[in-house]
């Protein structure tokens, strides 16, 4: 069984995907912190890198966004890897029109110069956004190359007989001249009245694009690509889920709305979540989630995983801990430990949404073909994973290196920030996570242990934080559930924590 619950906050929305009531993918999203990457915008070029061939561009999205010369040359690579597909046929383009390969930056960019550009990359840390003049508009079924003629199929449908109607089909698309398509995996399932109108759609989001390009005085946003709510829905009609269950009603309506266009398509059953109980307890996603934040991941086997961070890369490294498997056959139990490792490993690179180097030491096993079966163990696992991934060989000390895609933070930078206490040498929450802790604790303290009278007491420096905006949310929040709050603090207590009292018989609540 295969379900999504959308568990929505003020000021966080939470994707989890449950494949047979196990917690398969998840998705943190703040509010404030929205997703950048597929959003069109009209820049202004700041300053140009002649060594290394690039630019910096204000989009007015905080830090600038970079931009290097192979982004704005039409680099046909690029959008093979980004769409998981090839070019297998190209519409006519005469040699004169082609974009020169071997172009400096400043012959196509000048300091001040309007650029229209999107974000292929999000902004992490203090690194601004990845930029390029390559637009692509994505759609369900298609997606639209503004700048380029290429047209191809996504490599995922493998059925030949479908590539071929659906080459067949693009290729008969009166389309302007210099623009091309791409068959997503998702328009396998589509007529062909489906894909025209969805062709019509996307070239009419391009010309408000160009229109509202021409309009804007300054760097501003044109385009953005649609809400985690909007794609946890698309995802789970073409993916055929069972359920989709949310514990917001007004997200629960929206959802039912959007859903009627496609209620043709697939019976998704769309459910408001009624229990007192906090939906992620309920189905058992809180505990998973602290589980990602720790360390040290222990494996059913008796074995365990360890995850360091380092500036250039993470690492992994497999033990085999409390493991008692067969003492006379020990390469046998070690090649067990390694396989469910490999497993978790790939699970867990998609809950934490780790990305770049990771190298991965498993137990060392002598036979050769033991070490095949666990690389080919990862491959497999790694296949589930939305973000692209590169995984080579095992070298003979037992080490795997790989690479995963970078779209966005991790959900360790999410949650959490550099700790005042030890000098940015660990970490401690935000105060903004805190802040949602306590949202969520107080609905539960609520609902689960029926009090409507209650103190509130937290560190002197997260009082601070919440004096500028969140205790006037959360007074607010109490006097719709009937309850009279009161605030306190205490400079005994650590910075992330927080203590519910009853304030009629003063002892403090379990939450």
């Amino acid at each position: 069984m295969d379900e999504i619950l959308l568990n929505i906050e003020s000021k966080e929305i939470r994707y989890a995907h449950l494949k047979n009531n196990v917690l398969h993918n998840l998705i943190v999203e703040r509010k404030k912190e929205r997703q950048l990457t597929g959003n069109v915008y009209k820049g202004r070029v700041t300053n140009i890198l002649h060594n290394i061939q690039s630019a910096f561009i204000d989009i007015n999205e905080g830090e600038n966004g970079f931009i290097h010369i192979s982004d704005i040359i039409e680099n046909t690579k690029k959008f093979e890897e980004i769409f998981d597909m090839d070019f297998e046929f190209v519409s006519t383009k005469p040699a004169s029109q082609k974009k020169p390969q071997n172009i400096e930056i400043d012959q196509v960019m000048k300091i001040d110069q309007p650029v229209l550009v999107q974000v292929v990359k999000e902004p992490i840390g203090s690194k601004g956004a990845r930029l390029t003049s390559n637009i692509s508009i994505a759609g369900r079924y298609l997606v639209l190359l503004p700048n380029s003629s290429h047209c191809g199929v996504s490599r995922k449908i493998e059925d030949k007989g479908m590539r071929e109607r659906l080459k067949k089909l693009i290729r008969a698309f009166e389309m302007p001249k210099d623009m091309g398509l791409i068959c997503r995996t998702a328009s396998a399932i589509a007529s062909q009245e489906m894909l025209i109108e969805e062709a019509h759609d996307l070239l009419k989001t391009w010309e408000t694009i160009v229109d509202n390009f021409n309009k804007a005085v300054g760097p501003t946003l044109l385009y953005a690509e649609s809400d985690l709510i909007k794609r946890a829905l698309i995802t789970a009609i073409d993916k055929r889920y069972d359920r989709l269950l949310i514990d917001d009603y007004e997200t629960y309506q929206l959802c039912r709305h959007y859903y009627a266009r496609y209620a043709n398509e697939h019976a998704l059953r769309i459910e408001f979540y009624r229990d007192k109980a906090p939906m992620f307890e309920r189905f058992n996603v809180e505990r998973e989630i602290e589980k990602t934040l720790k360390r040290k991941i222990w494996l059913n086997s008796g074995g365990y995983l360890f995850f360091d961070r380092t500036e250039a890369m993470y690492t992994i490294d497999v033990n085999s801990g409390r493991s008692s498997g067969n003492k006379n056959n020990v390469e046998e139990a070690l090649v067990r430990i390694n396989l469910e490792a490999a497993e978790e490993i790939a699970r867990q690179l998609r809950l934490r949404n780790i990305g770049g180097l990771i190298i991965c030491d498993f137990i060392d096993m002598r036979l050769r073909k033991n070490q095949r079966r666990i690389l080919d163990r990862l491959k497999e696992c790694m296949k589930e994973d939305s973000a692209k991934c590169t995984i080579l060989g095992m070298s003979e000390f037992g080490l795997i290196e790989m690479t995963r895609q970078r779209n966005r933070e991790s959900l360790i930078q999410t949650i959490f920030t550099s700790c005042p206490y030890c000098n940015g040498s660990g970490l401690v929450k935000t105060h903004e996570s805190v802040s949602i802790e306590i949202e969520r604790s107080l609905k539960k303290v609520v609902n689960c242990l029926q009090q409507f009278a209650l103190k509130l007491v937290v560190h002197p420096e997260l009082d601070r934080y919440l004096q500028t905006l969140d205790k006037f949310y959360l007074k607010k929040l109490a006097e719709s559930m009937s309850v009279q709050l009161e605030f306190a603090t205490e400079s005994e207590l650590h910075i992330n924590d927080f203590r519910f009292y009853s304030t009629v018989t003063m002892a403090q609540l379990e939450v």
